[in-house]
């Protein structure tokens, strides 16, 4: 009972479907998964199959597209199948029928259309490669040398680090744990 009521409570402050509830309608979820949405299509979600270790930010994942239905009677419907090691950006859109590989960033605001291979970095509408994740690692590798590095995980920073991070950030970006 109290477990429930922390779920409920969870669901309320940070929004979005809750692993629980997308397995409970037929999802197979992986571990280590974390979803920030609410923009999951429940009344096919036994279509969705997630990996390992996958965050899904503010986006949205369609299992169905109704625009066929006042044509022909019937809505076009496709699996949706996302890799292990993911993270999917806000606003991103991921299309019915698409397979999402292993280690792969989806940019916010990118609408997938079509498959994405393993190791790769998707940016725009409609979502295309444009590196591998090596070269997306290295480069803000790099990146961490030239640019401030932030240690204190945010929820956790006082004003002082607050302030100090903001005025860092001031003519550029920087990385935060």
């Amino acid at each position: 009972m109290i477990r429930k009521i922390k779920l409920k409570i969870k669901k309320l402050l940070r929004g979005g479907c809750t692993v629980e509830e997308l397995r409970k309608l037929g999802a197979t979820i992986g571990d280590d998964v974390e979803i920030w949405t609410d923009k999951i299509d429940r009344g096919h979600a036994f279509l969705l199959e997630i990996g390992n270790r996958v965050t899904i930010s503010d986006a949205r994942i369609l299992l169905h597209d109704a625009s066929t239905k006042r044509f022909i009677g019937y809505s076009r419907v496709g699996r949706v199948v996302i890799g292990s090691d993911v993270f999917i950006g806000a606003d991103a859109i991921i299309l019915p029928g698409i397979t999402i590989g292993n280690n792969v960033v989806i940019g916010a605001g990118a609408v997938v259309t079509r498959d994405i291979p393993d190791n790769s970095i998707v940016v725009g509408n409609p979502g295309r490669v444009i590196r591998t994740t090596d070269n997306f690692i290295e480069k803000n590798q790099k990146g961490m040398e030239k640019h401030p590095v932030f240690t204190t995980y945010w929820a956790n920073k006082t004003i002082e680090e607050k302030q100090e991070m903001k005025k860092a950030l001031k003519d550029c970006m920087g990385y935060d744990v």
